[in-house]
């Protein structure tokens, strides 16, 4: 096609193949628009293009993408409010005869497995390392682990009686998010032969359960924000399905230079997390060897 249809916020420049979305970097812009910066989107990564009324004198062109397409998509998992959508593109209502130009143009340009689930990724999720702060403890992937790293004013005590967490991508099957603008927003991670929201297999899920299980962080106030949380939901989603037999190998290993959180801890902080831990040991919920292994563990830090 070649042509370019600018919106609020977005560009969206056609090709051949495919369509680069361009987002802006204005202070009105959506957060996750300026994370994303812009994203390549096949047209065989589409399963329909949609034309909507919008608010006030504007109207909407979405491309629908396929099931399995985009990581980003299959993370968000319906969860993004439309104004957050990048695959939406907002435009004046007087240009609505161009928008269905190209509209009718993107639907003449789609595969022919539209209706299908994608059998791979064919859009790519932000590249790792990440890293983002939940409620109860930081979360950071290097491109073959996931790790959990608990804050001491906010975790549970089941998570500091699990102590600090690392996941291999091997050992993950998918990743549960739930939007921190809704209740009980949290970022869990699945493992092999796991039911999907539970961390471990045989377990029902409890409403809220992720404050306490040592595989999921939760989000709140100001913490797990969408525009840091869902991408890196993606990431490690899309590290999940690239680690699978039918789909490739696991990532090569980063250099040590790129990983995060490598750095020798602050001895203030694990001073601070001896004395969580005592206060939960004198609380009677640690043991007098729970509460000794942990304390070598992070004695073992410095």
């Amino acid at each position: 096609m070649g042509d370019v249809l600018a919106g609020f916020h977005t560009v969206w420049e056609f090709d051949s193949d495919s369509v680069l979305i361009r987002f802006e970097r204005g202070i009105r812009t959506p957060k996750l628009f300026q994370v994303l910066g812009e994203r390549r989107i096949p047209y065989e990564a589409l399963a329909a293009v949609e034309l909507t009324p919008g608010k006030r004198g504007t109207m909407a062109l979405r491309a629908v993408p396929r099931r399995g397409a985009d990581p980003l998509m299959d993370a968000a998992d319906g969860q993004l409010k439309a104004g957050s959508d990048p695959y939406r593109l907002v435009l004046p209502a007087e240009r609505e005869m161009l928008a269905e130009y190209y509209a009718d143009e993107m639907r003449a340009a789609l595969g022919k497995a539209a209706d299908e689930p994608a059998d791979r990724y064919l859009v790519p999720a932000p590249p790792p390392p990440l890293n983002f702060k939940a409620y109860d403890g930081k979360a950071s992937f290097d491109g073959t682990a996931v790790a959990f790293r608990w804050f001491w004013t906010g975790a549970s005590s089941a998570k500091w009686k699990a102590g600090d967490q690392s996941f291999a991508v091997t050992e993950l099957a998918d990743v549960d998010w739930r939007s921190p603008e809704v209740l009980n927003g949290h970022l869990r991670l699945v493992r092999r032969g796991a039911a999907r929201g539970t961390a471990d297999a045989g377990r029902t899920p409890q409403p809220g359960e992720a404050d306490q299980d040592p595989a999921a962080v939760v989000f709140g106030l100001g913490y797990g924000l969408v525009h840091e949380s869902l991408p890196f939901a993606a990431a490690v989603l899309e590290a999940i399905r690239a680690a699978e037999p039918e789909h490739g190998t696991v990532p090569a290993p980063r250099t040590p230079s790129a990983l995060t959180d490598k750095a020798r801890p602050d001895p203030a902080d694990i001073a601070d997390r001896i004395r969580h831990l005592g206060a939960l040991h004198e609380a009677g919920l640690l043991t007098d060897e729970e509460f000794s292994s942990k304390k070598a563990e992070l004695l073992a830090e410095l």
